[in-house]
């Protein structure tokens, strides 16, 4: 009996070739500055598109540290902590010591910023509602539960 084992390799390259594209295009399109802009305006709120991202991730991952949420959004560690300086300002995160490293400064999210996320929040799911609108219960569940479980293996 002939070896499948090429076969399957090769249907495995194709496969993660073609995974590997969707995922530029989702990530391509998640970073557009216009998908933000449509976010804070579906969201109705006044906020600088720059800061959005770092609001965003302070909320899901806060409290945070700086570097690890320049990191998380691709800009260099001064740059973000100019910015989260301004969201600061703004009453909608604020900075502190890391309680167990003093070396470290972490960004929480304040009750007006979580107001704010709460907005943006809401306008994803309408937005995404629309998006999902022609699929059906078990196509969601498989996207959200394979998506899961393909980020956590990238974590770890």
């Amino acid at each position: 009996m002939p070896s499948r084992k090429n076969v399957q390799n090769t249907h495995i390259s194709d496969r993660l070739r073609v995974l590997h594209g969707a995922l530029l295009d989702i990530v391509g399109a998640m970073n557009r500055p216009q998908r933000d802009e449509m976010l804070i305006k579906e969201a109705g709120i006044r906020l600088d598109r720059a800061l959005f991202p770092l609001l965003v991730g302070i909320e899901r991952f806060g409290p945070i540290g700086i570097v690890d949420l320049a990191d998380r959004v691709g800009r260099d560690y001064t740059t973000v902590s100019r910015q989260v300086a301004k969201l600061e300002s703004l009453g909608l995160a604020e900075r502190r010591e890391h309680p167990t490293d003093r070396r470290v400064r972490e960004a929480v999210i304040t009750a007006k910023g979580k107001a704010m996320t709460d907005l943006v929040d809401a306008a994803r799911e309408r937005i995404g509602r629309a998006i999902f609108a022609t699929w059906d219960a078990a196509e969601i569940n498989d996207l959200v539960r394979l998506t899961r479980k393909f980020a956590d293996a990238m974590k770890d």
